[in-house]
């Protein structure tokens, strides 16, 4: 649940300013009972944590110590007794999707290791609470630190790129490297990206990945996610490829150029592609101070991204990764957008990014809006607003479902909605 200004809502407090029955109750010594894990927790190779070093970890789930809640339950900063700082993240007692939920992570979480990943430390399963353990992420997400509000300092170009790169190799590994089958984020988006004190980003929340096979070209699933992110084909029929992950990515990338919101942001790009003058798309906050030729990078990476053939999406190591550390060349992103002597792009490659532009997008994401307000068959994460422990994550695309009579009302703009 995204409390005010989209951030974490805190736990509810009484009238004497002690947490609620509800957030109280989630941390008893009775909390109800939920389903046994699944077997492949069996071999589950973490360690498992006794609730009570938890507790002790997190001074009784304090509310000192809170740092988000979700759909999914809360999550508490904590210090095991070798020193080192925690995330635990709880999963709310009586939530049957939430289980499936968490059992879904544990067991993808469980053979993920990279820089660019938050690690999973442990978990604990003792009386019907579950939980899992990962390492404390100091530096807040993406989001905050661009759309922070006033007073927050700027993001320069170089931690913008580095931010890009990292969280690229992050998804690449994912998608490609990982082992098998290949690991679908499902929800990539710049609340889902924590940084650390170096500023080196790290893809967090793993709660709605789904694993996919080479034996299928896409999964049908549940559609589930965050508007403004979504790809179309996977909004409006539920196929899932590593592909859409790839469209949310260059959605984010939209976000570190332009330094704004997505809703914002893509008309700036389809302006920019159609004018030949990537000038116009950059934040002005940068005051001009970025490396050309990294940018153009970055916008030809975005506008590949976001295409709406599926297919023509660039891959994240082959050629995304590849491209923002200036390893290839332009037109190897599926024949991506070539820069002209403006230091803007011919039309060549930016043809379909014009094509179906926020116009278009926009309608796509009305249509699914009217369709999950008549059926049960799409589902938002049970995290809620689907960050780990970030200030200012992005609205669910739950909110669609559950506050369907607020989308009959008109409003500014209805397209790519990154929550505000």
């Amino acid at each position: 649940m995204a409390g005010p200004g989209g951030g974490w809502a805190a736990a509810p407090l009484t009238p004497d300013g002690n947490a609620s029955s509800e957030y109280s109750s989630n941390f008893g010594h009775n909390p109800a009972s939920l389903p046994p894990p699944s077997p492949g927790l069996g071999g589950f190779n973490k360690s498992q944590f006794r609730y009570e070093e938890l507790a002790a970890a997190t001074g009784g789930f304090s509310q000192a110590n809170l740092l988000g809640q979700g759909g999914f339950g809360y999550v508490h900063k904590g210090v095991l007794t070798d020193g080192r700082e925690v995330a635990v993240k709880s999963l709310k007692s009586g939530s049957g999707q939430g289980e499936r939920e968490f059992q879904a992570e544990v067991e993808i979480i469980s053979r993920v290791h990279h820089r660019h990943l938050v690690s999973l430390v442990g978990y604990c399963i003792a009386d019907g609470q579950r939980m899992l353990v990962y390492e404390f992420v100091p530096n807040k997400t993406l989001e905050f630190h661009l759309h922070g509000g006033k007073g927050q300092p700027v993001m320069d170009w170089a931690v913008r790129l580095r931010i890009a790169l990292g969280s690229a190799k992050g998804l690449a590994y994912l998608h490609e490297d990982c082992g098998y089958p290949k690991i679908i984020h499902r929800d990539i988006k710049a609340a889902n990206i924590l940084l650390d004190d170096k500023f080196e980003a790290m893809v967090a929340d793993f709660g709605l990945a789904k694993l996919s096979s080479d034996n299928y070209t896409h999964v049908s699933t549940r559609v589930m996610g965050t508007f403004g992110y979504l790809a179309p084909e996977y909004a409006s029929s539920g196929k899932l490829t590593e592909k859409s992950d790839v469209f949310s990515y260059g959605v984010m990338l939209l976000e570190l150029i332009t330094g704004k919101r997505p809703v914002d942001a893509r008309p700036l790009l389809s302006k920019a592609l159609e004018d030949g003058d990537y000038s116009e798309i950059v934040d002005p906050r940068l005051e001009g101070n970025y490396v050309a030729h990294e940018m153009a990078r970055m916008i030809a990476a975005a506008a590949a991204c976001i295409r709406h053939s599926a297919r023509r999406r660039p891959k994240m190591s082959q050629q995304i990764v590849h491209a923002l550390d200036g390893d290839s060349s332009l037109e190897d992103l599926n024949n991506g957008p070539k820069q002209n002597q403006k230091g803007g792009f011919g039309s060549q490659g930016a043809v379909e990014s014009q094509t179906y532009d926020t116009r278009m997008y926009n309608a796509d994401m009305n249509r699914f809006r009217k369709m999950i307000m008549n059926t049960q068959e799409y589902n938002s994460s049970e995290f809620g607003a689907t960050s780990d422990y970030g200030l200012n994550p992005s609205a669910s695309s739950s909110d669609s479902r559950e506050s369907a009579a607020e989308h009959q009302k008109p409003k500014p703009s209805t397209g790519l909605t990154a929550g505000h």
